[in-house]
């Protein structure tokens, strides 16, 4: 029997073990592969490719690169952890596991921001402009990261039969979440989930924002803008993607991931109204040669 099945595109798939290899008894999951191919587009796309589109030395990113990256992967375990304590708090240890998933994207985010905030004051250069160049990376290495969900078959919506409904045996199913009667279908006898692909919407929604910014890059008004777009765009994205997601991050009833989508889109359009205020006034206001 498939492992997955796209039933409305008629897409089965067969066999997808979350190992995608074994290195003297160690098994090497798609999950991390997914990750660390992620983190190689992102470092390539952030800290080598667009400072040099930019005309920027590119070194200031790379080592930017080699700090940030293992402290997202920090703050994304972090993340997760605080908001699924119940799983952890009675065996400590299991913290450190990150073969058994559990990162956080928010975390990323908090850390990637907080990290570039001090690089930038301790380099003395601007951190909008920084952060103009750089998020293209974040969003890039988010969208190849995503596929790690796939392979696991987790961060999924709801039961649907839209043209992108996706069914999953359910004994294969990770970080099952709240699983509702109407989303298990029966198949040849065995039990499977049809569901929202939630990590595929988010993976397209990303590589587009990717290629749009890159596009719209030459034509910034201000600097931090294009960092303020990937806020409000993704921010607003993922806000009603984690609305049909069955795995929410909780904090007593309150879905965490949703409040701090709201809270990613209103920073980003507060910052797009205040930059383009900003350049409008420093336009009108700007001598005239004649």
């Amino acid at each position: 029997m498939p492992d997955i099945i796209f039933p409305n595109l008629g897409i089965t798939i067969e066999n997808l073990n979350r190992v995608a290899f074994t290195v003297f008894g160690f098994d090497i999951f798609w999950y991390a592969l997914f990750v660390v191919l992620g983190i190689i587009a992102g470092v390539f796309f952030g800290a080598y490719f667009a400072p040099k589109k930019t005309g920027q030395d590119p070194i200031l990113y790379l080592d930017f690169a080699m700090i940030t990256v293992p402290s997202c992967i920090i703050g994304a375990r972090i993340f997760f952890v605080i908001f699924s304590w119940e799983q952890y708090r009675h065996n400590l240890l299991s913290i450190f596991n990150l073969r058994s998933g559990g990162l956080a994207i928010f975390g990323v985010v908090i850390m990637a921001f907080l990290t570039a905030f001090i690089y930038c004051w301790r380099k003395k250069v601007n951190f909008f402009h920084f952060a103009d160049t750089g998020v293209v990376g974040l969003i890039i290495g988010h969208a190849i990261g995503r596929f790690g969900n796939f392979v696991n078959r987790e961060a999924f919506g709801g039961y649907t039969d839209s043209l992108f409904a996706m069914q999953a045996r359910l004994d294969q199913v990770h970080n099952i979440g709240n699983v509702t009667p109407d989303m298990v279908v029966l198949i040849d006898g065995i039990q499977y989930i049809q569901v929202h692909p939630t990590f595929f919407y988010e993976s397209a929604i990303l590589i587009i924002l990717f290629i749009a910014l890159n596009i719209y890059r030459k034509r910034k008004k201000f600097n931090g803008e294009i960092f303020a777009y990937y806020f409000l765009v993704y921010g607003i994205a993922r806000f009603f993607i984690e609305g049909i997601r069955t795995d929410q991050l909780l904090a007593g009833a309150m879905p965490v991931s949703q409040l701090t989508s709201a809270l990613l889109a209103a920073t980003g359009a507060i910052m797009l109204i205040v930059g383009y205020i900003r350049y409008f006034r420093n336009k009108i206001n700007s001598p005239k040669i004649s």
